[in-house]
């Protein structure tokens, strides 16, 4: 019986996807940024094993997130879903002077996904808007540019699928993917999105658990349980080794070989 990590679990697809691995007897821990969204998400998705809380948007926390992952663990997969959106007005900064879009949505998930003991399957949470991501990947925390919330969460998005792309190569023992959910009415994807919510979470608990052979491939971007071409410079490896020193130096954490 697998056991499976979700981040970002108290509510949208994380929750949609917990539910659905619950359903089909799998075991699994939720995550909620504090203890109130921790107690949210136990509420919401009865029958999980537990949950871990701290605020992903600190460096802090999220060693503290993978501490409690590791002291449960070892898990069959892990399934990076937790994200801010694409409204943001302004330039929110964390504690550590980051971009809250940036520390929450690429820098968390390479931290944990260096931190935590290896799974079998990662899964990481991209969006089509990684087309529109900054594929240069210069001033990743915004230092220079000046702010604009869509373009902050497209890169994040093209981020989280070159880390995926990057891991796969760095790892041939695990399957590491991307997922683009389709822009789904969830509260970020809000309520004028077009594409079908029930199909959302799917493919995420698909590949963190399925032994059907296109299931478990390693390196691939999947839109409703089939491939789906990313942006070339995903398959960059020079663009993927950029972007995990920069998150190795922005975290003073090394992702091991």
């Amino acid at each position: 019986m697998p056991r499976v990590f979700v981040t970002g679990s108290s509510d949208g697809l994380g929750k949609m996807a917990a539910q659905l691995l619950i359903e089909q007897g799998h075991r699994v821990v939720l995550h909620g940024r504090s203890e109130a969204r921790g107690a949210q998400a136990m509420a919401g998705v009865p029958g999980a094993d537990g949950v871990v809380t701290g605020d992903l948007s600190t460096i802090k926390q999220m060693h503290e997130v993978a501490a409690q992952v590791n002291a449960r663990g070892p898990f069959d997969a892990v399934i990076h879903n937790a994200a801010v959106g694409y409204r943001e007005s302004r330039r929110i900064e964390t504690e550590d002077g980051l971009p809250q879009v940036f520390a929450v949505n690429t820098l968390a998930p390479y931290v944990l996904t260096a931190l935590i003991q290896k799974p079998n399957r990662l899964i990481y949470l991209s969006s089509g808007l990684h087309y529109e991501g900054d594929g240069s990947l210069k001033d990743l925390t915004w230092q220079q540019r000046p702010w604009v919330g869509h373009q902050a969460y497209s890169d994040s998005k093209l981020h989280d699928t070159l880390l995926a792309f990057a891991i796969a190569r760095r790892w041939p023992g695990v399957f590491s993917n991307a997922v683009d959910p389709g822009w789904v009415a969830t509260k970020m994807g809000g309520s004028s999105a077009t594409d079908d919510l029930d199909q959302g979470h799917r493919t995420q608990v698909w590949l963190a658990t399925s032994e059907d052979p296109g299931a478990k491939v390693s390196g691939e971007c999947f839109f409703h349980m089939r491939p789906r071409k990313p942006k070339p410079i995903t398959h960059d490896t020079e663009a993927q080794e950029k972007l995990i020193e920069a998150c190795r130096k922005l975290s003073g954490v090394e992702l091991p070989s």
